[in-house]
């Protein structure tokens, strides 16, 4: 049998990836999909970046283009219907220039690294009060969801301090950010972007009302402070920091929620290295940026080329999909030796997980001090950890992590 007869086809492997069951486990098929090249052709106006290098150089590139509401018009029929996608199209996150730049500049400061290392006291405080958190729940002697009492708790919390948002509140946010996330997820029946429609219409009305509150009460947070930055300067509308400030609420808990999960069933896994983070306090930025390389928390992003394009080889027209597997381009055996195996200690770590150029990660300092900072206090109270049973994973493949995470303690 030649080569060409035992590849499976992309498109049926694309179709594996999308089931329920291909997205609790889409590390093998991001390999046969690799068979067939770092970027590969799914049909005449769609391809698949799943090598590293492709995946960087796209991340960069001036012709393709994030979805925004141009793009989306040329892509997604009918879109507009959708409340989910018309508030996305409205953030930085989803935005090109000039709008992404000046909201970018708008917002950046205040998640710059310099910014992020005063925030340290408040992390460290929140931290140790997530673990007092299942301190409590401990004394109980029964199995936990960490997810629900830890991953998100945790994320959220700190952002709930940084943008004065009721602590009272923060539990039902919980429901209508992981419903949002949906809506990244391909879909080819637009009406299952309902339930993320109504959480986006939620999220809507809580932050116009939050915004409301805190212009009437200004405080140190940074809601108040981007409002006072936005009524003195013009550069946005109010529409503009209503959205973005959605943005930072979904990126900023579910992202962090999942690298806090993913890196939680690692250290269980490995307890040579759970105990090196429990004592080398220089050791937890190396693993935790091999959590975000082996088992990211966001595995896919999407582009669309604005213009007629070359590259690598491949002519793309105006309007193409261009989805680019990154979490296939940390586990390139090009770039990386052996990357199906687990190692903090390896060398050149360059994963692509908080993306790059324009639209790299704006909380990435803020999610590797929050994580730096909780891990070791978990792993040292609880030095008996364990997983209960098989953790799943959501039902989600551009934003991927744990729907339950039960532990007991110890």
């Amino acid at each position: 049998m030649t080569e060409c007869q035992t590849l499976a086809e992309p498109l049926d492997v694309m179709i594996r990836l999308l089931s329920p069951e291909g997205k609790q486990n889409p590390y093998p098929l991001y390999e046969e999909l690799r068979a067939h090249g770092g970027l590969v052709r799914l049909g005449e106006t769609h391809l698949l970046a799943v090598g590293h290098e492709q995946c960087a150089r796209a991340l960069r590139h001036p012709a393709l283009l994030q979805t925004d509401a141009a793009m989306q018009d040329l892509r997604m029929p009918g879109w507009r219907e959708h409340s989910s996608w018309v508030w996305l199209t409205k953030n930085m996150l989803f935005s090109n220039e000039p709008d992404h730049e000046r909201m970018r500049r708008f917002f950046s400061s205040a998640f710059s690294a310099h910014s992020v290392a005063a925030f340290a006291p408040m992390v460290e405080r929140l931290a140790d009060e997530a673990v007092r958190h299942l301190e409590r729940l401990a004394a109980d002697g029964g199995s936990v969801d960490l997810v629900e009492e830890f991953t998100y708790r945790f994320p959220i919390a700190v952002l709930g301090e940084l943008l004065s948002i009721p602590e009272k509140d923060l539990p039902g946010l919980h429901p209508v950010i992981a419903a949002i996330t949906t809506s990244m997820d391909p879909v080819s029946d637009l009406g299952r972007l309902e339930p993320a429609d109504a959480a986006m219409d939620r999220l809507a009305e809580y932050v116009t009302e939050l915004v409301a509150l805190r212009r009437a009460e200004p405080g140190p947070d940074l809601t108040s402070a981007f409002i006072r930055a936005r009524d003195e300067s013009g550069d946005l509308t109010e529409e503009d920091l209503v959205a973005n400030l959605m943005a930072v609420i979904v990126a900023g808990s579910e992202a962090p929620q999942d690298l806090l999960g993913n890196a939680v069933r690692i250290a269980v896994e490995h307890p040579e290295y759970a105990e090196r983070i429990r004592r080398d306090p220089e050791f937890v930025s190396r693993f935790l940026e091999e959590v975000l390389r082996f088992d990211p928390p966001v595995h896919a992003l999407n582009r669309v080329a604005g213009e007629d394009l070359e590259f690598f080889g491949e002519k793309i027209t105006r309007g193409s999909a261009v989805t680019l597997l990154i979490a296939a381009g940390n586990r390139d055996p090009e770039r990386f030796s052996d990357p199906g195996r687990f190692d903090p200690d390896r060398e050149g770590n360059k994963q692509l997980t908080f993306s790059a150029g324009a639209h790299y990660c704006l909380g990435a300092a803020l999610a590797r001090l929050s994580a730096e900072t909780v891990l070791p206090r978990l792993l040292r109270r609880f030095p008996k950890l364990a997983v209960v049973g098989r953790p799943g994973f959501r039902d989600q493949i551009v934003q991927r992590g744990h729907d339950r995470l039960p532990a007991t303690l110890g």
